[in-house]
């Protein structure tokens, strides 16, 4: 049983990664984000749920306290997220994180050059790459809500393929990466449905 830390819960891909945690495997969640009150119809005994931001160090520190797994699904200052993040598991001895950044943050998708819009997800990922952290660092494509699990990983340095993919299927590698031992860690894969 892993013990998994959500950071920024009530994103669209996290919402759908927790009911998949809590349907298909044991993992205990920790669910941190800013207003509590936005998670509705979440009741389970493997959950627990921290009102916090990331920019709060401490409290980021007391969150990381016993567990396995973090997964960061995050926006807004995502360069000092990815310190504060680096800096609370270096002090909290967790090793493994999940990190949702951008495809396009090493201008990998032919035919497009995205620019500084990305230079957030740029910078946060830098600082990830440049951690001894044991990370995974998804570059999903563009998001649908189909009610589908179909996806295709490329790995950094390789031509991005395809431009959609489910947001189910962003939440489904998630789960995977969480609770599977060695999967695609210190790599950065870029996510989409196969064309």
């Amino acid at each position: 049983m892993k013990n998994v830390l959500i950071l920024g819960a009530n994103g669209s891909i996290a919402r759908i990664a927790i009911n998949l945690f809590l349907n298909e495997t044991d993992a205990q969640l920790t669910l941190y984000l800013r207003n509590s009150h936005r998670l509705k119809n979440i009741n389970s005994n493997r959950v627990r749920i921290i009102e916090g931001d990331v920019l709060d160090i401490e409290k980021l520190k007391e969150a990381m306290i016993g567990q396995d797994v973090v997964y960061a699904n995050l926006a807004g200052n995502l360069e000092q997220m990815a310190k504060n993040i680096v800096e609370a598991m270096n002090a909290t001895g967790v090793k493994r994180l999940i990190w949702i950044s951008s495809m396009g943050i090493y201008d990998e998708v032919p035919g497009e050059k995205y620019g500084s819009i990305l230079d957030p997800y740029r910078k946060s990922a830098a600082i990830i790459e440049a951690s001894d952290l044991d990370y995974t660092i998804l570059r999903p494509a563009w998001f649908t809500n189909q009610d589908e699990i179909d996806y295709e990983t490329t790995q950094k340095g390789e031509p991005f393929k395809g431009s959609v993919v489910s947001r189910k299927s962003v939440a489904d590698l998630v789960v995977k990466l969480a609770v599977t031992p060695g999967m695609e860690v210190r790599r950065s894969l870029g996510v989409n449905k196969p064309e």
